[in-house]
Order: C-alpha cells, then structure tokens, then sequence
C-alpha cells in the first residue's frame, strides 16, 4: 500500500522539479525530468528493503527512505548555477555547474541501481524505468562534457562509493538512504574538489576562504576516520588514549591540515585567519556578540540540564526549548549577511569544525569532557539522532550556512544576485530559522488541523508562510543590497512549496529544506 504523505512529498518534489525547468528547459530537464521519475519508483523498493531489514547497511528507522528528493537536490542546484552563470557570462563556472549537475545525477542513478539490485524478486518496471532513465543521462554527458569533465564526475562516484562503504559501515542508523546521499555526495565532491585543487595549484588564483573551507571539511572527516580505526583497537575512554587523542589532533592538524592550507593559499594559514577576523572594527564587534550568542546558547544547555536535575531524569527538552536554539542562530546570521558576509563565510566553517570536534570528544567519550557533554546534550535528543552520532545541531549549522557557501559570488555583479536571487544567501534564515521554527512553535501549541498522515498542522504551515514573508520585507528593509525587481509572486510560491514540504518529509529538514528554497530563489 502506498504511503500518502510519501506521495504528497514527491507531488511537491516534481512541482519544484517543473516550475525550475518551466523557466530553464534544455537537453538537461529531460535528464532531470527522468532522474525524478525513476527516483520515484525506487523510493519504494528503497522503502519496502528498510521495512524487511533487507538494506546492506544499517539506516534511520523513523522515516521513509527519502530518495527522490535528495536525488534532486544537486541535479538542481548544479542546473541553477549553470544558468546564473551563463547569463552573468562566466564560462568556467557555467561548466562547473554542468559538472555538479551530471554528477548528482550519477551518484543518485548510481544509489537507485543499488536498490533495484538487491530487490527480490527483481522489479522489471522500475529496472526498465531505470534503464532508460540511465541512458538518457549517459546519452547527455556524453554530448555536454568534456574528457576531463568526464574523468572529474567518475572520481566524485568513486569517492562515494568507498565514503559509503566505510562511513555506513561505521555510523550506523544515523542516515536515511536520503540522507547518506546528500551528505557523502557533498562530502565527494568536496574531497574531489581539494585533491584537483591541490595538484593544480596556481599562485594568486583562487579565493583563501574557499580553500579554508575545503580543507577544514575534509580535514575533520579524515581525523574522525582516523580515531575511529584507532579506537577500535584501544579503548578510548582511558586518560592514556585521551591525552594521546589530543597530542594527534595536534599533530595531525599542524602537520598536515595547516600545510595543505599553507600550499593552496601561498600565506600562513594562523597568521592569515588572525588578520582576516581583525581586519576592520566591524568584524570585532560582530566576533563580540557572537561571542555573547554562543555564551547564550551555552546557558541555555547548563539551565536546562540543573531543571532537568531537579524535576526528573527523564524530562526531556521540549519542542519550544529547542526552537531556542533556532532563535539564537537567526539572530546570529542576519548581522553577519547585512554586514559581512565573508567573515560570516569563515566564522561558519569554523563553528562546523569546532561542533564536528566536540561530538568526536563525546563519541568517543575524550576525558575531561567526553562524558559531561554526552549527559549535557542526550537532554536534546529526538527520535533523528538514533545513531550513534548526534547531528541535529551540525544540520542545523550547515542549513544555515549552505545558502552562504554555495552563493554564486563570482556569477554575481557586485556581490549579490537581482531579483529573487538576492534572497539566496538567506535561504537557510528563512526555511529553517523563520520558517520551520514558527511552524513547530504554532503547530503544537495552537494548531488543530493536522495534515492528513502526518503530525504537522495546517495551522503551523500558514503561520510559518506569512513569518517567512514578514522576514523577506524586514531584509528588504534593513539590507540595502537587495533588490527583488518585482519577483513577490515567485518568492511567495517558493516559500510557499517549501513550507509544504517541510509538513511532509521525514528526512532533516534543516538540511532539506534550505537547499530547495535556496534552488527556488537561483532560478
């Protein structure tokens, strides 16, 4: 039996499919087009292998499998970058989004053969589905690409396939087939783009932030590689293993992470970063109240941890506690976009590394603060973070900070986008921080009509629209840069879509969700 919130998910999914490509049609719609398509038909058997225990590895139980809307997501934002780029006249970076887009495409064709291979008996509708699905991809990469472009989108599925193997293996239950998609997907091509970076190092070219943010994504993923084969051999809760994980942290990220930066930027990687915050008394007073933020944001953990002390062990944080959290994020990126932007760029790649770090130091439980933090945090744990891993907190860290690293600055006259465009960079405030935080806060305090199959409400959705359209004429009112040239109606639409997919999917929205509205805003 179909599952209806499934269906109504993949209604919204192919809406935004077709209103993108309504707009945009060429040779890589029918790609798109077809990808979504068969996404559609193996979500099920993805869906139907979860629910017999048949899938290879172990995923997230709690929600459906997710395929097809993962699947669009880099398809889609590599076909939005393509075309901002080609009408700003960018040739090279018209490419890349090319490159992006056929490499989503592969990767999520790649993931539903997997799932079509292992189904017993063998689907032979959803096998033809795929097929043709298949060909008509190839047939297109084949005409559209290059060699070399060729050679880069095989390495990005190479370094999927084995980033699977081994982080699936190692992290079981924390990802839907979804979410493993969107997440090592991202994290291939980020690896692929370091390594192509690396050999062919230009002096001069190239932005130091980019690079600061590639190296400090691998660089934690490859030092979390790293202790989890080390403390499968030792025990990593003693004071010895500690202090040994500490002095490798140091090692490795003076050794290996800090020259790598040191080659691709041609500068001292300390000394660059330390008069890149102090640069202009600007980024002072912002490091200032950020400061105060995160000093906030530790409060509220410490307060609700002694309630939690004096009323039961079992309390748990509510929904509207952890909203908190949500509001203080807001109030943290806003005066970073309007002010500056690329000090924001860096103070989030930062925060991911230093979130990333801490939860390796509660995983694996790294005297003093291994077990403090895991009874601080298991307070905010919700039926997502299954796993042994907690992510909530890093999802809603990269929802908001996607939309600022993956901005079109060099498709962009003068640092911003016309029109709908503008808003791209605060795709992530308004979906999740506007948007999906007043749709829980109304939905479980005021909202009767549910959505049928789901537990969302009507009531939370409406109000999370008009928020999300309030917050729009507040950015146009105290950020001068932006300019929306009339384009209400599609941002009414956009921030209408996503709020409704955000009632109906079961995958993270903080990381869903900003990508849609921010592919929405693009186009």
């Amino acid at each position: 039996m179909l599952n209806k919130p499934v269906l109504v998910e993949s209604l919204i999914v192919f809406i935004i499919v077709l209103f993108l490509h309504a707009l945009v049609w060429d040779r890589y719609s029918w790609c798109a087009v077809a990808l979504a398509i068969q996404a559609f038909y193996v979500q099920f058997k993805w869906d139907r292998l979860l629910q017999l225990g048949g899938a290879v590895f172990q995923f997230r139980t709690a929600a459906n499998s997710g395929l097809l809307p993962a699947s669009m997501v880099i398809p889609l934002l590599g076909i939005a970058m393509k075309e901002r780029c080609k009408s700003a006249g960018i040739v090279y970076f018209e490419r890349f989004g090319i490159v992006v887009a056929s490499t989503g495409m592969l990767v999520a064709l790649f993931l539903s053969v997997i799932a079509v291979g292992i189904t017993k008996p063998v689907p032979t509708n959803t096998c033809i589905l795929t097929g043709v699905a298949g060909s008509i991809i190839i047939y297109t990469m084949k005409h559209s690409l290059t060699v070399s472009e060729v050679i880069e989108v095989l390495e990005v599925l190479l370094i999927f396939v084995y980033l699977s193997m081994i982080l699936l293996y190692l992290l079981p239950r924390c990802f839907t087939p979804g979410e493993a998609l969107l997440v090592l997907g991202g994290l291939s091509f980020v690896l692929n783009q370091l390594i192509k970076r690396s050999l062919n190092v230009i002096e001069g070219r190239g932005d130091p932030i980019d690079f600061f943010l590639l190296v400090a994504v691998v660089g934690v993923v490859l030092l979390g590689l790293f202790f989890t084969v080390l403390f499968i051999f030792m025990d990593s809760g003693t004071w010895i293993s500690s202090m040994f994980f500490h002095m490798m942290t140091a090692v490795l990220g003076l050794g290996v992470i800090m020259p790598w930066l040191y080659r691709l930027i041609q500068r001292n990687p300390l000394f660059w970063l330390f008069q890149f915050l102090f640069q202009t008394q600007t980024r002072v007073y912002l490091l200032a109240y950020w400061t105060f933020l995160a000093a906030s944001a530790c409060g509220v953990v410490f307060y609700q941890n002694a309630k939690r002390s004096s009323e039961s062990k079992k309390h748990q944080a509510s929904t509207i506690t952890r909203k908190y959290f949500h509001f203080i994020v807001v109030a943290t990126y806003v005066p970073g976009l309007i002010y500056d932007r690329q000090l924001l760029y860096v103070a989030a790649v930062l925060c991911l590394a230093v979130f990333i770090f801490l939860e390796y130091i509660r995983y694996f439980r790294i005297k003093p603060f291994g077990q403090t933090l895991r009874h601080l945090l298991s307070l905010f744990l919700d039926e997502r973070d299954s796993g042994p891993l907690i992510l909530t907190h890093i999802y809603l860290l990269l929802g908001m900070s996607l939309p600022v690293w993956l901005f079109p600055r060099s498709c962009a006259p003068k640092g911003t986008l016309s029109g709908a465009g503008a808003l791209v960079p605060y795709s992530g405030v308004l979906a999740v921080g506007v948007g999906d935080t007043i749709a829980s806060i109304f939905g479980s305090t005021v909202g009767e009509i549910k959505w049928p199959g789901t537990k969302k409400t009507f009531e939370g959705t409406m109000t999370a629209i008009f928020a999300q359209i309030i917050a729009v004429a507040l950015i146009l009112i105290f950020d001068s840069s932006v300019n929306l040239n009339s384009s209400y109606a599609w941002i009414l639409a956009s921030v209408s879509l996503v709020s409704l997919l955000e009632a109906y999917t079961t995958q993270i929205d903080n990381l869903l969700l900003p990508l849609y509205l921010q592919i929405m805003f693009m186009v």
